[in-house]
């Protein structure tokens, strides 16, 4: 059998690094965060269970959440009465979808995990972050989890709930104003067909040009909302482009300082970006997917080989 030359043993080293680095990225894109540690000066972390859930359930998403010992958490309940008073939803609306919040230092930003996203049909973490934003949450560590396929709107109530709870009240016009965000966000992924990274980006977009440029009337943040629209490459009816000139002008009117949370509103949509950018805008999701994975095998495969020839 020939010896290896260095070169090879090199490639070989490198083929190893590249499939345990994938590994952990994956790991830690898709779980939930540590709860076992308690920041004595933040408090302990907050779990919002969706009131609909059965005891089983509530167990799962327990597990799911990583919450081995309940006594070192906050737990509650989020209700129908919850979605009515934080953001003026259906009062008899079933609750599944559950969230983690642990809050976090000054200057850390906002993380969103979904737990499970084969259960979080319309909701993307770029969705959250991009309304909890709005809503004023800006230092936490976020994860949310259901154990059956909902859209994922109740979580947002869930969070809202534990800052309230806690004493951290937030601003219920902002709390409205987020809900109604998230709700314009899934209505153009669903009635426009846009993808869902593409919508979030171009709402973090609008975000970051607002606080850039403080436009004084409607007609500015109609300019704005303009602007990026034809940036984006994105063509939308009349009625849907005046929702969103609505929804930025509401924004407007609350004075909403976003120039604080700039740097987050571009790591939004820097990495909807880098994602469009490594699939690719030529080939269904999926499909793309598919391609990727059959090429990386490919080559290490050329590459294996290569070694013993």
């Amino acid at each position: 059998m020939k010896k290896f030359t260095i070169k090879k043993v090199f490639i070989f080293m490198l083929i190893a690094l590249f499939m345990l680095g994938t590994s952990v990225q994956v790991m830690a894109d898709s779980g939930a965060s540590d709860s076992d540690s308690i920041n004595e000066k933040l408090g302990a972390p907050i779990v919002v269970y969706g009131d609909t859930l059965s005891e089983s359930q509530r167990e799962e998403v327990r597990s799911l959440l990583k919450v081995a010992d309940a006594t070192a958490v906050q737990e509650y309940n989020v209700t129908g009465e919850d979605i009515a008073k934080y953001i003026n939803g259906d009062v008899h609306s079933n609750m599944y979808s559950s969230a983690k919040i642990v809050r976090q230092e000054e200057g850390n930003g906002l993380t969103i995990n979904i737990v499970t996203p084969e259960n979080i049909t319309e909701v993307t973490k770029e969705m959250y972050a991009n309304a909890l934003l709005t809503a004023g949450v800006e230092n936490a560590t976020v994860d949310v989890a259901s154990p059956v396929k909902v859209s994922g709107h109740s979580a947002l109530t869930g969070i809202y709930k534990a800052y309230d709870v806690e004493g951290e009240e937030l601003d219920k016009e902002r709390m409205e104003l987020a809900s109604d965000e998230l709700d314009v966000a899934t209505d153009l992924a669903e009635k426009e067909g846009m993808d869902q990274e593409k919508v979030s980006e171009l709402l973090a977009e609008i975000k970051k040009m607002i606080a850039e440029q403080n436009p004084a009337t409607k007609e500015e943040v109609e300019q704005i909302v303009e602007d990026q629209l034809n940036k984006l490459n994105i063509t939308l009816s009349d009625a849907d482009r005046q929702m969103l000139v609505d929804l930025f002008n509401r924004m407007r009117d609350l004075n909403i300082n976003f120039d604080q949370v700039k740097n987050q509103l571009e790591d939004i949509a820097s990495t909807i970006k880098d994602k469009a950018d490594e699939l690719g805008l030529d080939e269904s999701f999926w499909e793309k997917v598919g391609n990727f994975f059959r090429e990386i095998f490919q080559s290490l495969s050329n590459m294996i080989k290569g070694l013993f020839n």
